[in-house]
Parts: C-alpha cells; sequence; structure tokens
C-alpha cells in the first residue's frame, strides 16, 4: 500500500517514540480527539502523544488508507501495553496541503 508522505512519517515518528516530529505533521492549530478527550495545538499534541506513549508504547501498521479531498481515513493496526492489544483504530484526518488540521481517533 503505498501512503502520502506525511502519512508515512507519521506513522515511523510514532513507532520511533518521537513525539516532536509526530507533532510537527499538525498545523499550529490542531486538534486531536482521542479516548473523550481533545487536545489543541502542537504542543498539546505533542504532550498527548508522549503521554500516551510512554504510558502504552504504541505501535503502528497501516492496515488501509482511503482519502477524498481533503478528508483521509487510515486504518491501523495498534500494538501496545493497553487491554485488547493489538485493535484496529480509524485515524480520521483533515489534511491541510501536508499537515494534519485534524484527527479523530475511533475503535
Amino acid at each position: 500500500m503505498q501512503l502520502p508522505e506525511n502519512i508515512e512519517g507519521l506513522i515511523k515518528a510514532q513507532n520511533e517514540f518521537d513525539s516532536n516530529a509526530f507533532a510537527a505533521y499538525f498545523t499550529e492549530q490542531a486538534t486531536v480527539f482521542d479516548e473523550g478527550s481533545s487536545y489543541s495545538g502542537r504542543d498539546e499534541i505533542r504532550d498527548w502523544i508522549q503521554q500516551a506513549t510512554e504510558k502504552y508504547k504504541m505501535q503502528l501498521k497501516a492496515v488501509d488508507f482511503l482519502q477524498t479531498g481533503s478528508k483521509g481515513k487510515l486504518t491501523v493496526e495498534v500494538a501496545g501495553t493497553f487491554p485488547g492489544s493489538p485493535a484496529l483504530m480509524q485515524y480520521h484526518l483533515e489534511l491541510n496541503d501536508q499537515l494534519i488540521s485534524s484527527l479523530k481517533i475511533t475503535a
């Protein structure tokens, strides 16, 4: 499966536990929705992914990616130290050029 460069980079940053690189794929005003909470801006997104990574040691494997215009849906297999691992999750993305302006994670 061929992924856009920014999506490939996001997965690589997560798998290398690089929260700074992960956050750099988002716009300055981006929002992430995950597990009933939202995080706005790169600093909050960086802190959120850092804490989640420390807690769960997540590794992502792309399963499917569909994009229509500025909307994308990435299906990933997420493995880590959480109950039910590995699990399939959907990353609902709003893209602004090469950056992500919104990410909503669902099971």
